[in-house]
């Protein structure tokens, strides 16, 4: 049984949960969950996973360069993605760096912060599919703990604005 949501409580604040990667449509993610926080009043928690399937212990030297690089990379995203949410609700959001396998990541958070209500994420608009979380999210969508938003990523911020 899922844990419960405390957002509704007093002294908790409602989350939206956007996972921070590379793509392009991330930024749809960010835009739509920092405009619907700044009009409802919550708050945004963005989440960095990296990806430790690569590393070897027999190679343990570039291991610890590959995570340093990483966590480099994932700072750097986390630090862009943080400045153009800010600049829509004005308070800088939660920042969070995982390592593991991103679908257990995000679960775990979520476990973890029972203020977190809404979990969004950008679907890719290529045509290799929505992407790799949004095409496995059928298979776990009926147990997920929390509503997931889903944004296309073909919308503009006018669009998006309009939406949240």
């Amino acid at each position: 049984m899922p844990k419960k949501r405390r957002s509704n409580e007093a002294g908790h604040k409602r989350k939206y949960l956007v996972v921070i990667d590379d793509s392009e449509e991330c930024d749809r993610a960010v835009f739509w969950a920092a405009t619907r926080a700044a009009r409802t009043k919550s708050h945004i928690v963005m989440l960095r996973v990296i990806d430790t399937s690569e590393r070897s212990q027999q190679w343990l030297g570039v291991a610890d360069i590959m995570k340093a690089e990483a966590m480099e990379a994932a700072n750097a995203a986390l630090d862009k993605y943080a400045a153009r949410a800010k600049k829509i609700t004005h308070q800088a959001p939660d920042r969070v760096i995982r390592e593991g396998a991103i679908a257990d990541e995000i679960l775990k958070l979520i476990e973890e912060d029972d203020d977190i209500g809404i979990l969004v994420l950008a679907a890719a608009t290529g045509k290799e599919g929505p992407g790799p979380l949004i095409s496995n999210l059928p298979k776990t969508a009926g147990t997920f703990p929390i509503p997931v938003a889903i944004v296309p990523g073909t919308l503009n911020d006018e669009e998006l604005e309009a939406m949240a």
